[in-house]
């Protein structure tokens, strides 16, 4: 008979054998901490335009060389629950901005590296919280005061400089060297599809990428382009009347199963070529609609493809329902589900529908070149996928801060300048406060330092000489004193006069996201794990596409 062994008292005894229970601020707090360090100096050498790229190896072997902490984030498959709290706070930052994921990832590390040194002092959690959230308060306050620049209007062309010098300092922390060139193509194709009266939307600047040339040779066009050929002989239609389709052009199938019983060969003609006649009337009443480009969502028959080069149909099949949508949007056409002749309001208008060929790679191309067009892509080429990848990663950046700049013109000055100013301000605010939340409002200034000393760090130039000299700049009233990571000249430099901006928005989230997290991490005071159920794991999936979204 086995020999029952007791369990130890107290809340272990509850649990199962195999759960886990850490609690008090050596086995949950530091552990928790230590943990969101580890994570937050991981992504902090990719900060900045010098920031150092990493490779990531997701779960299916691909692989990804970026600097985007948004990628490396959504690769990695992180388990540590605290960890996991900063991703969500990054993902947020993501969803909301579309900018600034690092700022937040590093920020909440900060935040907890200082309240770890205030809680060996003998502070409790929710002193230190308190400390932040009065900082953070006092910051939000000071933001809207500290601005450089306001967009009142981004479409009016005098304001050009400024929208282009915030959208490049965007790209600048991807793609340092090639940033004007990107900022050209993002601005155009953004204000190429630029609403009257509804808010800007992310999703209608595409991004389509061709393997081949360098990028310099990457170009914007008006509509869309896909990677794939055509069906059948025609290969461009000038003023083009575009029906969709999502079913297959081809004969029609019964939806109930039938047997036909054929006694001659010449019945069986007659069949055949009955199936044959009824598929010509159908296109030849679609032609007769003035149609002179069907795109489908499934298979074009041989028998079908013959009607269509009868008829001087041009053919394009798109295999992505996502695809087929965005086109649908682009031309101003309507999905059908069966092979009907439209009416006006089904039928999609293109200035031009054509077949080209980049380097190996065969497009079709659907172009508007009037101001209606509700959609543009641009053609990214470069040598390796790898490289392709990030351009669209500093693409997407750059959008976002448009979108941004259309939903809130404020512009602060970048380059670490914001921040400083901002710990000095927050350093003085603490000194007037009487508690012990001081220590969390000065830890808190001391945490936004961070970011020039991390500048200064990838840039390989002295930090704390750096941090030594903005603060004597920001403390004699020079607010637009920032970093300069140009080897040439002084390692100071006036943000406003060299352009470099960080969007509002960006900021203003960021700090709300991160201390958030920081807090809620610090006043975990218990870790519970039940024992993890045996069998084969489930999936690690995303979640699913939501079909609104595309």
């Amino acid at each position: 008979m086995a020999l029952h062994v007791p369990k130890a008292p107290g809340f272990a005894q509850m649990l199962k054998d195999g759960a886990m229970h850490l609690s008090g601020l050596e086995e949950a707090v530091y552990r928790n901490i230590s943990a969101c360090k580890q994570f937050s100096d991981t992504v902090k050498t990719a900060y900045g335009p010098n920031g150092m790229n990493k490779i990531v190896i997701n779960h299916i072997d691909k692989i990804f060389i970026t600097n985007d902490a948004a990628t490396i984030v959504k690769e990695l498959d992180i388990e540590h629950p605290a960890a996991k709290i900063i991703v969500f706070a990054s993902e947020m930052q993501e969803q909301e901005v579309g900018d600034g994921t690092n700022f937040v990832i590093i920020f909440a590390g900060a935040l907890l590296e200082q309240a770890e040194h205030l809680l060996k002092m003998g502070l409790t959690p929710v002193e230190v919280c308190e400390g932040f959230q009065l900082a953070l308060e006092k910051t939000l306050e000071l933001l809207p005061t500290l601005t450089c620049h306001e967009i009142k209007d981004i479409k009016n062309n005098a304001e050009q400089l400024v929208i282009t010098q915030a959208v490049k300092s965007s790209i600048m922390s991807k793609q340092y060297g090639q940033e004007q060139f990107v900022t050209d193509l993002v601005l155009k194709a953004c204000t190429s599809i630029l609403p009257e009266k509804t808010t800007f939307n992310v999703d209608n600047v595409r991004v389509c990428k061709i393997l081949g040339s360098n990028l310099y040779n990457s170009t914007v066009v008006n509509g869309m382009v896909f990677k794939r050929t055509n069906e059948g002989d025609i290969t461009k239609q000038t003023d083009a009347k575009i029906a969709v389709y999502t079913c297959p052009i081809d004969i029609t199938t019964t939806e109930t199963k039938g047997t036909v019983l054929i006694k001659s060969a010449e019945e069986l003609q007659n069949f055949s070529r009955g199936e044959e006649m009824v598929l010509e009337e159908q296109i030849k009443a679609i032609a007769d609609a003035g149609v002179t480009v069907i795109v489908a969502g499934g298979k074009f028959g041989d028998m079908a493809l013959h009607y269509l080069n009868k008829y001087k149909i041009m053919g394009v099949r798109l295999m992505s329902k996502f695809d087929l949508r965005r086109l649908c949007k682009s031309v101003s056409a309507t999905a059908l589900p069966r092979l009907t002749p439209p009416n006006k309001e089904e039928l999609g208008y293109a200035d031009c529908v054509y077949v080209d060929e980049l380097g190996d790679t065969s497009l079709v191309v659907f172009r508007l070149d009037g101001n209606d067009s509700r959609m543009s892509t641009i053609v990214v080429r470069g040598a390796t996928d790898n490289y392709m990848d990030d351009i669209e990663r500093a693409i997407d950046d750059g959008v976002n801060t448009f979108k941004g700049i259309s939903r809130d013109g404020k512009l602060l000055p970048g380059a670490g300048a914001i921040e400083m100013e901002l710990a000095y301000q927050v350093g003085l605010y603490a000194d007037t406060l009487p508690g012990l939340e001081q220590y969390g409002a000065k830890r808190f200034a001391v945490a936004l330092e961070g970011f020039v000393k991390i500048l200064a760090d990838n840039t390989g130039v002295k930090s704390n000489e750096t941090l030594a000299e903005l603060y004597s700049q920001h403390s004699k009233g020079n607010k637009n004193a920032g970093f300069n990571i140009e080897p040439k000249g002084s390692s100071l430099i006036d943000v406003t006069k060299a352009g470099i901006v960080d969007s509002y928005l960006s900021k203003f989230w960021g700090l709300q996201y991160a201390t958030q997290a920081a807090c809620t991490i610090l006043k975990v005071d218990q870790i519970i794990m039940a024992k993890r159920a045996g069998g084969p794991k489930a999936p690690g999936g995303r979640a699913p596409d939501n079909d609104d979204d595309a």
